[in-house]
């Protein structure tokens, strides 16, 4: 994946949520702002 710049708009992408549904930014675009949170495994 190429690296994403600061204040640029975020590619689209697929993920669960935290219930096991899956989710896609663009299904946001116009409507919210979003905060994403990718937590880190602690080893």
């Amino acid at each position: 994946m190429s690296k994403v710049s600061i204040n640029t708009q975020a590619p689209d992408f697929t993920l669960m949520d935290f219930e096991g549904n899956r989710f896609q930014l663009s299904e946001l675009k116009g409507e919210f702002n979003a905060v994403l949170v990718f937590n880190r495994g602690l080893t």
